[in-house]
Formats: C-alpha cells, structure tokens, sequence
C-alpha cells in the first residue's frame, strides 16, 4: 500500500512541477490573424480548386476518345458535358465508352477510326511522314470502307492520293544520324 502512495504522490509532485501547457504556437492577435487567413483559404481557394479539379476529370474521358481517335468522340464530349450537368453521375460511363472498340460501328461503316484521323494521315502522307506500311495499312482500311459503300468524298480523295506515287521532297532531308548528332 505504501508503495502505491508513493507512486501517487510522485506523480503528484511531477504534475504540479510541469509548466502549464499550450495548444498553439500563436497567442492573441496573432492567432486571431492566423484564423481569419486559413477562413479565407477554405471559403475562396480550396472550391476553386474542387471545381477545377472537378472539371479536369470530367474531361478526361473526352482527351482519351480523341487520343484514341474514336470515332463518336462528339458523343463522348456531350455525355462528359451532360456529366458536369448531373454532378458526375454519367462520368463512369463516358469513361467506359471512351475506353472501349466499337464493334458496331466498324461492322457498319467499316472503321473504328474518327473521320479526323483521316484527314491527320492525309497531311502525314502529304509531308512524306508515313512509312510504306502505315500508307499500305491505312489505304487497305480505305479500300475496306468502300466495300462497304461509307467512304466520305474526302476520304475517297484520300484513297486516290495513296494509290499515286509519293513525290521525294525538294530539299534533303537529314538522315537519322545527323538528326541525333
């Protein structure tokens, strides 16, 4: 028993020894300062940036179609819109839809490609940017999509185009070696 009052009273002792504590590093109006900064970060900074990073998502899915170059990319930007609209709730699918080949449109128009990606490989072919295989590839979709009758008038320009021969640029072209030196 003694040796629990003399655990007691030494913890006693010790309390009333301890200098009194503080919550904060900051005391009076400096504190009172402090507050009213970190008031205003929370009320006008962090929900510009919630909506900003908001936004940022929501356009993600529309980025990633026209990376892809999928061919209902407008879709997919409307859907992301209709998204902001609804509070996120149709993001997941815009999301999905971004993300996944559409079988049903390359079995009905013959191409999973947007029309664009066309029109970017045109101006690739123009500059002598293609390589045989990438103009060999894309004049067999061409020809594929004819078969089935959904070639655009520029597209069936651009297939003519690529049947015809590439003519060599007028300057020189550097080779690979002088472009890495």
């Amino acid at each position: 028993m003694q040796s629990l009052f003399g655990r007691a009273a030494a913890g006693a002792g010790l309390a009333a020894a301890a200098a009194s504590a503080h919550a904060s590093f900051l005391s009076g109006e400096t504190l009172d300062a402090a507050a009213d900064v970190l008031a205003i970060v929370v009320i006008c900074i962090v929900p510009i940036i919630v909506v900003v990073l908001f936004w940022i998502v929501h356009v993600l899915p529309e980025k990633i179609a026209h990376r892809r170059n999928h061919p209902q990319r407008e879709a997919i930007t409307t859907l992301c819109l209709l998204s902001l609209v609804f509070g996120g709730l149709l993001w997941p699918l815009a999301w999905l839809w971004a993300y996944t080949k559409p079988i049903g449109y390359r079995v009905a128009y013959g191409t999973d490609k947007h029309e664009d990606y066309y029109t970017e490989m045109a101006e690739k072919h123009r500059r002598g940017e293609l390589t045989d295989e990438q103009t060999l590839h894309l004049r067999e979709e061409l020809e594929s999509m004819e078969e089935r009758g959904a070639l655009t008038p520029e597209q069936r320009n651009l297939k003519e185009e690529l049947a015809r021969p590439v003519r060599a640029p007028t300057a020189a072209r550097p080779s690979t070696a002088e472009r890495v030196a």
